[in-house]
């Protein structure tokens, strides 16, 4: 394909082999005027306000060009360097993903340091255990609050100081033993840096170098220290430059310095680090820090994103709200139910005829266009990664002319390592690989069982998917055992992942290896397909299949019990009040299993569920059923249930 030769033929000037703060500073160069991060204000109390920043009006945005974020990056780096930080110490970020987080990363890599990375949602042994494998000398916290989280522990760490992005009391400073500043105060501590000496401290890097420790989430196992470079980091974004890019032969959507993203994923986490951060930045973007994930849609209306990054939750939660709006009335639900049905036709249909063009003007004309207004109107694309979408979503998103492309990566992957084109997007794919990553299907365990894909026959060859390529670590820190376990003999990293590649050299993902259900009949059933296919069921919050060793498929079923109840007062349906009640009504659990029934028809018999059980509290962050990215946390999630797997099987 013509475009597959244009992303390795493209002389690009942001690609290249370089560190990332001299990638930065290249960029801030080429882009000096332009807009680099906007900021909300009535936000946070900033402690780089007044001193390097202009207060921004309470709610809506204030922005710096990235001359001026340039500025506060050199200067904060050389107060670090004051603080003490030398070259290959390593330095926490424990904070919310704001534009401080962006600034301190910059600069504590343009100092040399060494970023290892921290959920805001860590508990103090949390924190103890990230900040104490890594050996952090330092940590850069939010506010009094983590900073009181990291005090709780500071008898298991060694650090010689803290500092806090926003302001901090005098009480707040005396709870932790070592020297605590804010933000400001180090900006203040290097703010008149000579221009020669932070020139020198950026020369003295090397791509090689350590970058950044990014803990895996532990959804399989124990957190990891993943170890990644600087040219790690580079090379994937060279390569995501490659595939999003201005290459002068693309006519579509492209992601480059007329670009405006908002920024609401963690930082802490290696997706949005690269895609919302390193590429984004060295693309010459303009980056806008959301007030929070709960605060999306107004945040959206006022920067108008041209693009997005998200995770498959994030893009079921937007759609739950898209339906909702639309069930005030019967009349409402059907316009919106045919609009949905008419933009999958459309998508679908290779050439569709003048019929459906008229009905798919009408949809869009009624549904749609609002729908697209509600994300700023000017949303060009968005891109999935963390985890798997379901294709049905994605098709409703691609028919209402928001198209999401779907990627995949891992955290010892920088992450990326497959993505959907913007001129040849395949729906419930993961794309082909990117330029430089080289892939090879490892067949040589049965993991599918009776060669029988998830939900229908695969085509292609199947397997766990081993890479190699320059954005793939070299290790885990400190566990050379663990390191050598995750490559092969001749050097492929070892994904841990079920995929198929088909003929055309895009991947699918099937499941993670860890996680297929091996039922006591022999049969191998991957769980994720069979969840995301509820994701656009109405009455249906969230699913996760359970089996393993057992003699079928069963399930968890959070209902959305708003759409529930508004099911029952249609329907006449006296319902308890409380969502305990609710989940245990017969009537709902009969109502719900029509919904499991539909699902059913679309997999194989042994993969069909065929007992369920409803449970009442959402899997989240905060009640630690999710990660951080929104991933269900298995292992949790079965202990917190666990009478409710056990009567599923009981009765049979």
């Amino acid at each position: 394909m013509e475009w597959r030769e244009a992303e390795r033929d493209w002389a690009d000037p942001v690609r290249g082999e370089t560190t990332i703060p001299r990638a930065f500073a290249d960029a801030a160069s080429r882009h000096a005027d332009a807009d680099a991060q906007a900021y909300k204000g009535g936000v946070y109390d900033r402690s780089l306000v007044p001193r390097a920043l202009d207060d921004a009006p309470d709610g809506d945005f204030a922005s710096i060009t990235y001359a001026e974020m340039a500025g506060i990056v050199r200067a904060l780096a050389a107060g670090f360097r004051d603080l003490g930080v030398v070259p290959g110490d390593r330095v926490g970020i424990f904070a919310n993903t704001r534009m401080e987080w962006a600034q301190a990363d910059f600069a504590l890599l343009s100092a040399g340091a060494v970023v290892t990375t921290v959920y805001t949602d860590s508990s103090p042994r949390g924190v103890a255990t990230l900040l104490g494998d890594a050996g952090a000398i330092g940590v850069v916290v939010e506010n009094a609050a983590l900073l009181e989280r990291v005090a709780a522990v500071e008898d298991d760490l060694d650090l010689g100081f803290a500092v806090t992005i926003d302001g901090v009391t005098a009480e707040a400073r005396e709870e932790l033993g070592a020297d605590v500043y804010t933000l400001g105060e180090v900006y203040d501590r290097g703010v008149g840096v000579d221009g020669a000496e932070f020139e020198a401290w950026l020369d003295a890097r090397d791509p090689g170098d350590l970058a950044s420790l990014i803990y895996t989430s532990g959804t399989t196992g124990e957190p990891k220290g993943v170890e990644l470079t600087h040219w790690n980091f580079k090379a994937n974004v060279d390569q995501c430059r490659a595939r999003f890019g201005p290459r002068p032969d693309r006519e579509t959507a492209v992601i480059d310095e007329d670009s405006r993203l908002v920024s609401f994923l963690p930082l802490a986490h290696v997706f949005e680090r690269l895609a919302g951060h390193f590429f984004t930045f060295l693309s010459g973007a303009t980056v806008a820090y959301a007030e929070s994930p709960d605060t999306l849609r107004e945040d959206f209306s006022l920067v108008r994103p041209t693009a997005g990054t998200s995770v498959p939750r994030v893009y079921e939660k937007i759609y739950a709200a898209i339906r909702e709006e639309a069930s005030g009335s019967r009349l409402k639900e059907r316009v919106f139910e045919w609009a949905t049905g008419v933009g999958r036709a459309y998508h679908d249909a290779d050439d569709p005829g003048l019929g459906l063009r008229a009905r798919h003007r009408i949809a869009d004309r009624l549904v749609f266009s609002t729908v697209r207004e509600s994300l700023g109107g000017e949303i060009e694309y968005l891109i999935s990664g963390g985890g798997s979408l379901s294709p049905e979503l994605c098709r409703l998103y691609h028919g209402m002319g928001l198209p999401i492309l779907e990627g995949y990566g891992l955290t010892e992957t920088s992450p990326v390592i497959s993505a959907n084109p913007p001129e040849a997007p395949r729906i419930g794919t993961m794309g082909p690989p990117v330029i430089d990553v080289e892939t090879r299907i490892d067949t040589s365990a049965t993991v599918m069982g009776d060669g029988e894909g998830a939900g229908g026959d695969r085509s292609g060859e199947v397997g766990e998917l081993l890479v190699r390529g320059p954005n793939v670590t070299r290790g885990y820190w400190n566990r050379p055992g663990e390191t050598r376990r995750a490559f092969t003999e001749d050097g492929w990293f070892r994904t841990g992942d079920v995929v198929e590649m088909d003929g055309s050299g895009y991947l699918v993902f099937r499941e993670r290896a860890k996680q297929l259900l091996v039922l006591s009949t022999g049969k191998n059933v991957a769980p994720g397909p069979i969840e995301d296919a509820f994701a656009t069921e109405a009455l249906v919050e969230q699913c996760m299949v359970v089996g393993d060793g057992r003699k079928f498929v069963g399930a968890l079923i959070v209902p959305d019990v708003e759409a529930v109840r508004a099911w029952a007062r249609e329907e006449g349906v006296d319902l308890p009040a409380t969502d305990e009640g609710l989940c245990a009504d017969e009537r709902v659990h009969d109502r719900i299993g029509d919904v499991v029934a539909r699902v059913n028809e679309a997999f194989e018999p042994h993969e069909r569920i065929k007992q369920f059980r409803l449970v009442p509290d959402e899997f989240t962050v905060e009640n630690d059923l999710l990660t951080p990215t929104m991933k269900k946390k298995r292992h949790n999630i079965e202990k917190h249930y666990d009478d409710r797997i056990e009567a599923i099987y009981a009765e049979n």
